[in-house]
């Protein structure tokens, strides 16, 4: 067993919000997202990415509801280390790092947010590292960035670099992203990770075009999506919640799986449908995914 403390499994909405927007950056967090990422990246100035550093930093030691990410710059950046060195400490939960195409890319941010970890007397390894996976090599090297250690407990897919990349047209349908979505799910499943984090929209007044992309990063195997403005918020947790009939259904199943096996039978029919393990299985994550959910509800009422 690694001494690694992991995030919590059943994050649906990750909230970007500019580093260098003090104002906002608090706000954020009262949106309702499992995470917020302050960002020092695309959304910052580069005249500015080195003094926001020390604002994320107030920022993050705010009390908040929200697990607190900070997307640093790219490894083949001047800014990256020294965005390690400012933003890690005791009130930071992960690092986001974009457009990673390799695992020695990760390996190499480990090896330095340990350095920072050691020197600030914090336990090895608390802090988790999330991957963007934006570009055609980064898809194609899905399985190793997945691999790539034990600070990596998810992938996220970045769907606006990855067509510009590419020069695909991004359709409201996104039948374009099939073959990402793909590699990262099936990445995330043998490297034994959680399932990915899905990619953003960008029409961030389009609720129903939100609420679609969401349903196919859902269907495809997607445990949450990445979010650019608070009202992609409740959208995103609806979608990635199971429904009260979805709720319903597993917890008939499970008890109706229960009394066929210790009568000796494991295989049954419920509402017309044929119910064997697979099916157990699906419903036991739906209630587990279920009883995260609530529990996190009830943290934050308490």
């Amino acid at each position: 067993m690694d001494s690694f403390k992991r995030a919590p499994a059943g994050l649906r909405s990750f909230l970007f919000a500019p580093g260098n927007h003090p104002r906002r950056a608090e706000k954020v967090f009262q949106a309702g997202a499992d995470v917020v990422i302050l960002d020092l990246e695309d959304a910052v100035a580069v005249a500015e990415k080195e003094a926001t550093r020390a604002k994320v930093v107030t920022a993050m030691k705010k009390p908040r509801a929200s697990l607190g990410y900070v997307r640093i710059n790219g490894v083949d950046s001047r800014w990256c280390m020294g965005d390690i060195e400012a933003v890690i400490g005791p009130w930071l939960d992960g690092i986001v790092l974009p457009k990673t195409e390799s695992a020695d890319q990760l390996r190499l941010v480990s090896e330095r947010m340990s350095e920072a970890e050691r020197r600030l007397g914090m336990a090895g390894g608390r802090l988790d590292l999330m991957p963007i996976i934006e570009t055609a090599l980064g898809v194609e090297s899905a399985r190793e960035i997945a691999a790539a250690g034990p600070r990596v407990r998810r992938l996220a897919f970045g769907g606006g670099d990855y067509t510009n990349d590419l020069d695909i047209i991004w359709t409201p349908e996104e039948h374009e992203l099939a073959y990402a979505r793909a590699r990262l799910t099936h990445a995330s499943r043998i490297a034994g990770i959680e399932p990915p984090v899905d990619t953003v929209v960008i029409q961030v007044k389009d609720t129903e075009r939100f609420r679609l992309s969401a349903l196919h990063g859902r269907r495809a195997g997607f445990a949450g999506k990445l979010c650019i403005h608070p009202d992609q918020v409740a959208p995103c947790n609806e979608v990635f919640s199971p429904t009260d009939d979805e709720i319903d259904y597993s917890r008939r199943v499970v008890a109706a799986f229960e009394q066929a096996e210790a009568s000796g039978s494991a295989a049954i029919s419920l509402d017309g449908n044929f119910i064997d393990y697979p099916i157990v299985y699906k419903a036991q994550r739906i209630l587990a995914l279920a009883a995260r959910i609530s529990g996190k509800a009830a943290q934050l009422v308490g």
